[in-house]
């Protein structure tokens, strides 16, 4: 794409209208005079409007998201799927494991797989072992760029227990509220995807439509 036939803002024009440690308001007046409110995560320096090309591929995401795949002997295997209560929604929603990449996550070789270990044994109490697997799906995607740029990247997980016992949501920290799990089957989960809500009638996040979609076409066992 031709970028010079884009509209462009430069960091100057960027006005920070409102801020809290976690989400940030920002007025982008971009050269040809429009005007585009923003809500980030990021701060002024760290925002990608205003990047170039080689700066844009360097940036991690915001978060990390897994489809996590249960293989436990004897039985089909499941994907492990939660109720999370998500405040701007009102409501518990069917949610897999996800969370924000902390500055300890960015120094390590893979941040990305590091983050999602780490959610991983807080949210599931489920700690990777040798001959479980995890992988990038996705490593950067949008979730609502018509209002944020917030981002997350999908991974896949894969692990191997001999049974379900371990699965816990004791490592919850701060606000997260969590109602207990939710082991699905391929076939559940095809369910699931195509009635377009969970169990409740509640709809749930793309995020997790998309880990659901990778689950129930086969291609985690494809990588």
């Amino acid at each position: 794409m031709n970028n010079n036939e884009m509209p462009a803002v430069s960091k100057p024009h960027v006005n920070e209208i409102a801020g809290t440690p976690y989400l940030r308001l920002y007025d982008l007046a971009y050269d040809d005079g429009t005007h585009y409110y923003e809500a980030s995560r990021r701060k002024l320096d760290d925002l990608l409007v205003g990047k170039d090309e080689a700066e844009r591929a360097q940036t991690l995401p915001d978060a990390v998201s897994c489809c996590l795949v249960l293989e436990t002997r004897g039985r089909e295997p499941r994907m492990v799927l939660f109720h999370e209560y998500r405040y701007p929604t009102g409501q518990a929603l069917l949610s897999v494991p996800s969370g924000l990449i902390d500055e300890r996550d960015r120094q390590e070789e893979e941040p990305l797989v590091a983050a999602m270990t780490r959610e991983v044994g807080e949210e599931c109490g489920l700690h990777m072992r040798a001959g479980d697997r995890m992988w990038v799906i996705n490593p950067f995607l949008f979730n609502t760029p018509g209002m944020t740029d917030e981002s997350t990247a999908l991974l896949c997980a894969v692990v191997r227990r001999g049974d379900e016992g371990e699965l816990s949501q004791e490592g919850a920290e701060g606000t997260e509220r969590f109602e207990g799990f939710d082991l699905l089957t391929k076939a559940e989960v095809q369910q699931v995807l195509s009635r377009g809500t969970d169990q409740y009638g509640h709809y749930y996040p793309m995020v997790a439509w998309a880990a659901m979609t990778y689950f129930a076409t086969d291609q985690w066992q494809r990588s």
